[in-house]
């Protein structure tokens, strides 16, 4: 029930999803006896969407998700493993096409091959099924394997978890296939704006993490209150950082992370 709504209302309420639902009610309520009150929406859609097309909003959303995760301190010595999560290969296309399409976040893919280079001795886990609310056999782990493959990771090192829908999931089915053991050290690879959300579900899962962001969407501190002059980049951005704002918040009222902002464990 709760993967439905994520996938129905969650999507709904997305900024450009929510203003084009807008600019429809807006059209309708010029066809009735309402027709003033919605050239009044129609007037105050345009100038939203031109807030989060062009106004460092998506960027003062993003700020706080991609910097609450400092880059991974190597001084710490090797980690026992690295785990990956989906989000960069499209299942759908990649199916249609009969091979891996990556659609996003290609560093998640990038980082852990260079990291198993630098690392001989740590296994990877690559997690990551169907997040399609209608589900087909395609599987992101089927299609992600190989381009892991390709970079150099060796068959025999890498884990595939296929079965998850969300992070949720793939904390729990994780945890399950690689049973952690007290003191080891694993890494967990995903885009920076996703890093708080995915470290607060590991952590609540009883798998502690350390974090190795990648994939960052804008630079830093100075970037926060420049315009955009591409509109789509503003929209994008808006988007992942609404989205990923809903689901802090709903996971922790569902109790599956501790805080509402996870940030790095205090020493």
């Amino acid at each position: 029930m709760l993967f439905v709504l994520s996938k129905t209302l969650g999507v709904a309420l997305l900024p450009i999803n929510f203003l084009v639902e807008l600019g429809i009610l807006a059209l309708v309520l010029m066809t009735t006896r309402f027709a003033r009150a919605g050239r009044r929406l129609a007037v105050t859609v345009l100038v939203l969407l031109a807030l989060v097309a062009f106004s460092p909003l998506g960027k003062l959303l993003l700020y706080p998700l991609e910097q609450r995760f400092p880059q991974w301190d190597a001084s710490r010595g090797a980690p026992d493993g690295i785990i990956v999560l989906g989000g960069s290969v499209d299942t759908d296309l990649s199916s249609a096409h009969q091979t891996p399409v990556v659609a996003h976040a290609a560093d998640r893919m990038l980082a852990p091959a260079a990291l198993a280079r630098r690392y001989p001795n740590a296994r990877i886990v690559f997690t990551g099924g169907n997040a399609n609310l209608i589900s087909t056999e395609a599987k992101e782990a089927d299609y992600s394997a190989p381009i892991l493959e390709n970079l150099g990771i060796a068959r025999e090192r890498l884990i595939v978890e296929r079965n998850s829908r969300n992070t949720y999931e793939n904390a729990m089915f994780t945890k399950e296939l690689v049973v952690p053991k007290p003191g080891e050290r694993w890494l967990l690879v995903t885009s920076a704006f996703h890093m708080p959300r995915s470290v607060g579900i590991f952590r609540k899962a009883g798998f502690d993490v350390e974090a190795y962001p990648v994939d960052w969407r804008m630079g830093g501190r100075e970037d926060l209150l420049t315009f955009t002059n591409m509109g789509i980049d503003g929209i994008m951005r808006t988007d992942i950082a609404v989205r990923e704002w809903i689901g802090l918040v709903a996971y922790r009222l569902m109790g599956r992370t501790g805080e509402l902002l996870p940030g790095p464990a205090k020493d």
